[in-house]
């Protein structure tokens, strides 16, 4: 099963998304972070018709999972198989330098591929991509702080944790736009 690529592309396009995008319209980077976590586990029992799984969880504790009809081969899936479920959240900032480009906004995009019936082992992967785009209201280089108006008009002030970050904090104008966007990627893989 070629999954894995939409998990690297996703991910990589996220990330690379504030290089691109100062390559366009002379944006400037603020910051990027990726973190993943994966946990492999084993399955204690499956009802196809029903699309239940139980697996086994911490300290051997049965987790049920309730999954759509969108998975289709579930019958496939045996007591004792593998299941490897793989999370990736990236989160990429990148300032807009035109002032007063426009309002605050958001989108998303999802997706997702599933294994295939002539598969024997069930999986796949989807994807979350929320993209915001904020607007500076307020700027204090001396408290490291940012406030932001956001898509339904409500303002945030978050204080710059980040020395990198910090540091193009007098680069900042009121008036521009910072836009965040936040990625997240499941995939579930199963081994006989």
């Amino acid at each position: 099963m070629k999954l894995h690529a939409l998990t690297k592309a996703i991910t990589l396009a996220t990330v690379l998304s504030t290089v691109s995008f100062s390559a366009v319209a002379a944006d400037i980077p603020l910051s990027a972070v990726v973190e993943a976590d994966q946990v492999t586990t084993k399955v204690l029992a499956v009802d196809a018709a029903n699309h239940q799984v139980v697996l086994e969880g911490a300290e051997g504790r049965e987790v049920n999972v309730q999954l759509s009809d969108k998975a289709k081969n579930l019958g496939n899936l045996k007591v004792g198989d593998k299941v490897t479920v793989e999370v990736i959240r990236s989160v990429a900032a990148y300032l807009d330098t035109d002032v007063d480009k426009g309002l605050p906004g958001s989108t998303e995009r999802t997706g997702e591929i599933r294994a295939t019936k002539d598969d024997p082992n069930p999986g796949g992967e989807a994807f979350r991509q929320v993209q915001v785009q904020l607007q500076i209201t307020k700027i204090d280089v001396a408290k490291n702080q940012v406030t932001f108006k956001g898509p339904r008009g409500h303002s945030k002030t978050i204080n710059v944790e980040k020395p990198e970050v910090q540091k193009k904090l007098k680069d900042l104008k009121v008036g521009q736009s910072v836009v965040v966007t936040y990625t997240d990627v499941l995939k579930v893989t199963t081994q006989h």
